[in-house]
């Protein structure tokens, strides 16, 4: 999948909304523990949340260490929490679907009407 563009993310964030967080960072940080963890939840659900408990103030880097490690994309960050998406390989598994374009605008015409 290409790099996700901006009206997809929004998309994703509004998917993600009433999900819990699935994968928590504590203490230690990034670990391969972490990583497979992560990797399963995205098998299992593409759409995730990774809650900080701990390394809050490096909360970007290490969610874009994920994402690259992982081959997935941030969709965003909302106070501590993280979004991670990764499609999953198979069409037939696939339980998101992302917009391929916008909504086009609805046409106004320039009368008023009548």
């Amino acid at each position: 999948m290409d790099e996700l563009e901006g009206f997809q993310r929004r998309h994703l964030r509004s998917l993600a909304h009433p999900l819990r967080p699935v994968v928590m960072i504590g203490k230690e940080g990034l670990t391969e523990a972490v990583l497979a963890k992560t990797d399963r939840e995205l098998v299992a659900h593409e759409l995730i949340k990774v809650r900080f408990l701990d390394w809050k103030d490096e909360k970007r880097e290490i969610l874009a260490q994920m994402a690259e490690k992982l081959l997935a994309e941030l969709v965003g960050v909302v106070g501590h929490v993280g979004i991670l998406f990764r499609q999953n390989r198979e069409p037939k598994k696939r339980r998101i679907r992302v917009p391929a374009r916008p909504r086009s605008p609805v046409a106004t015409s320039g009368g008023s009407g009548r």
